[in-house]
């Protein structure tokens, strides 16, 4: 019987790039092209960042091959979608590295909160 070769540690790729962790919140709830990838992301930081499309597809190919995101086959309404579109959704290891760079960043906020660095809440 063939063992499956076993899954990277989530771990190894902390920190994960901005890019990279903003495109992954961006694929955690629905399957997204790259234009509505850069979108999310533009909407989600009020502009803050804006991901050029040399960025987006340059992250995107380097999670495929990190096996972070994946291209799904189907297509949602291929009456009203652009045949040439490919469209990403976060794999299993991929949501397990995203909410391991989460809990990173959510320990680091709280670092910041206690030497003053953050408001407290009232």
């Amino acid at each position: 019987m063939l063992k499956k070769p076993a899954e990277p540690d989530p771990q190894s790729l902390l920190p994960l790039p901005v890019a990279v962790f903003h495109i992954l919140v961006a694929l955690a709830d629905e399957e997204r092209h790259g234009y509505a990838i850069m979108h999310d992301v533009a909407e989600r930081t009020g502009g803050q960042l804006k991901l050029s499309a040399g960025t987006l597809y340059g992250a995107i190919k380097r999670m495929l091959e990190d096996g972070l995101i994946e291209e799904t086959p189907e297509r949602p309404d291929a009456e009203y979608d652009d045949e040439r579109r490919r469209y990403y959704r976060v794999t299993s290891f991929g949501r397990k590295a995203a909410m391991a760079e989460a809990a990173r960043l959510s320990r680091l906020l709280s670092r910041a909160k206690a030497i003053g660095w953050l408001p407290k809440r009232g």
